[in-house]
């Protein structure tokens, strides 16, 4: 039977068996016992399922992963210790010393840095173009060596909304994955497979588990992308892996090649395992998540138009708010909703900015967004503070600029106290 998302927030990834705990189990262990060295070494050798240590799989977290690759209609998933470790995973399993990736530049700052700063010291270049390029300025950026493209359904913090079929048809074209980091509108609201990606990526600090608890990440596979068809650009997946006795990934596991290379090989190497306590965390996130995704962008929604009217504030970018430069694609991918995270230039620069972000009671001054609990950041005076205001407005960020990240209380509630620090 086919259930809805509803329905798979709640139930998907773990179904009890007779007299089996209903809620879904911790297995908090390192190790698991085997009686035969036998038994084992066929773990080893990836000729059987099972585990044999936490760093590579849990049973727990595989049941959580299980839950997020079937909200996202994909084949295959793992989740990994952050966001940034997903995004790392999902590129350096299909890249090495010498590949390129094209990326949109309108993506997380952490990511930006991690492609175009440590990966290229990795031997990884890259080439960052603007999300709104056009097919050929996009096709314009690919080279021989080019290996994946890269995108964020909604973008942090810039909230540019990415055609995710254009990005899709280029990358094909170019006969290329295209992995799509999915955060902040989650599966509730886009499943990028349905549009063309190969390869989503989360960061399930945010949205997924929505309560600040726990840092973590997910990379799932669609299992649509033929890496045979293209064999000798990804020999990851189509030649043999003599550390693993020459298998095959391709030929031995089809459409679960590329999260199992991901997991004998990255995880193996990198140990960035979420923990089975994490997991748990992160499910009691999700099994909420249809419920509070709709009211994260209620809230969101009614702030960026109060903020509209406001004759305090400059400008203010949501994607959903009428006569934003990304309405038609939020209308197109994300009908139902994007996220609850606004940002607006306030009048008066810095100094204002200082003021209005003093004057809050109900929303925190935090560093983090898609949490049940609203939070604001000024870029200027915190993750930006070291730019003059000059360098600001060059990076797009003007010291004015504030986000907020409208989390599920009354949105009645959130206007008034934006209202009153504004006054």
């Amino acid at each position: 039977m086919s259930y809805s998302m509803n329905t798979k927030c709640v139930q998907a990834g773990y179904t009890p068996g007779n007299g089996e705990p209903r809620q879904m189990p911790i297995i908090q262990s390192t190790t698991f016992k085997y009686d035969t060295s036998e038994d084992m070494g066929k773990l080893f050798d990836l000729e059987a399922s099972g585990y044999f240590y936490s760093r590579l799989q849990n049973p727990t977290c595989d049941l959580v992963a299980a839950k997020i690759t079937e909200l996202e209609g994909g084949a295959a998933g793992l989740l990994t210790s952050s966001g940034q470790a997903a995004n790392f995973f999902a590129l350096f399993n299909i890249c090495e010393t010498g590949s390129h990736i094209v990326a949109s530049s309108s993506i997380y700052g952490g990511t930006f840095n991690l492609i175009g700063v440590t990966m290229k010291k990795m031997g990884i270049d890259v080439t960052f173009v603007s999300p709104d390029a056009s097919d050929e300025e996009l096709s314009a950026a690919f080279r021989p060596n080019t290996r994946a493209m890269f995108g964020e359904t909604i973008a942090n913090p810039a909230l540019s909304v990415l055609d995710i079929e254009k990005f899709a048809r280029v990358a094909h074209a170019h006969n290329v994955p295209l992995i799509v980091d999915n955060t902040f509108p989650t599966p509730v609201f886009c499943r990028p497979f349905e549009w063309g990606a190969d390869i989503v990526t989360h960061a399930t600090t945010k949205y997924i588990d929505g309560h600040g608890s726990t840092i973590g990440g997910a990379v799932i596979d669609s299992g649509n992308f033929d890496w045979e068809a293209h064999a000798g650009m990804y020999p990851g997946l189509t030649t043999p892996d003599e550390s693993y006795h020459g298998i095959v990934y391709t030929k031995k596991f089809g459409k679960g090649a590329y999260i199992t290379k991901c997991v004998s090989q990255l995880m193996r190497d990198f140990g960035c395992s979420q923990s089975p306590q994490s997991a748990f965390y992160l499910n009691l996130g999700l099994e909420s998540l249809h419920v509070r995704m709709p009211r994260h962008f209620e809230n969101g929604l009614a702030v960026a138009e109060f903020l509209s009217q406001s004759d305090k504030v400059e400008s203010v970018n949501f994607p959903h708010l009428k006569g934003n430069k990304y309405y038609d694609l939020a209308q197109k991918y994300l009908p139902d909703g994007g996220s609850g995270v606004v940002s607006f230039v306030i009048k008066g620069g810095r100094t204002a900015a200082e003021s209005f972000m003093k004057k809050l009671r109900l929303i925190a001054i935090e560093t983090h967004v898609a949490d049940a609990r609203s939070c604001c950041l000024n870029p200027a005076t915190a993750t930006h503070r070291q730019l003059s205001d000059e360098q600001l407005i060059a990076a797009g960020i003007p010291a004015g600029l504030i986000r907020v990240s409208c989390g599920i209380e009354d949105k009645k509630d959130l206007i008034a106290d934006i209202a009153q620090a504004l006054e």
